[in-house]
């Protein structure tokens, strides 16, 4: 038996371009899991479960992120979005690019007082809005236009009708019956 063939060109190119391949599928594996990581990391609430006590209240639990917000998806009209909870916000606030996709109504204009200085925004109404099964109806909101977040404030036109009580990283929020 005599030494094996030198393999040919065409050969040795199949081969890189199957070792390119695999490196390419390596790493779009890698981004995809790493993207679902960090998702979770930001959204740990993306499926909130509704205990119902037994006088009728409806209570969802929520954890905090790694950056220490209460963030947690729910719906709009029925469409899915995700908010963020913030009792210093007077209305739930909705950015420009969301209101537009739900199809919300501009109503008069407003100004706000916020941290980073006055805001304008546009008065609306929301007619439901749901996080992890606790619903509430006809919602005071606004349409922030200058925003572009993924996230809509949840203040308190929609948090004071409910109890909430904070214990280290967990939210309960509660609706009485």
């Amino acid at each position: 038996m005599g030494p094996p063939d030198d393999p040919t060109p065409d050969t040795k190119r199949l081969g890189a371009g199957m070792f390119l391949a695999m490196w390419v599928l390596v790493l779009i594996l890698l981004t995809l899991v790493f993207d679902a990581w960090l998702s979770g990391e930001r959204n740990p609430n993306r499926n909130v479960n509704l205990v119902t006590g037994t006088d009728g209240a409806r209570e969802v639990t929520l954890q905090r992120n790694r950056y220490g917000h209460y963030v947690a998806s729910g719906t709009i009209n029925g469409e899915p979005v995700v908010f963020m909870l913030d009792t210093g916000a007077s209305d739930v606030s909705v950015p420009g690019p969301i209101a537009r996709r739900l199809g919300l109504k501009r109503g008069p204009q407003l100004t706000y007082q916020t941290a980073n200085g006055l805001a304008i925004g546009y008065a609306t109404v929301l007619d439901r809005v749901a996080i992890g099964g606790i619903e509430l109806g006809n919602v005071r909101a606004s349409i922030n236009p200058q925003s572009s977040d993924d996230n809509i404030l949840l203040g308190m036109t929609f948090l004071k009708h409910l109890d909430f009580a904070q214990r280290g990283d967990q939210l309960t929020l509660r609706q009485p019956p």
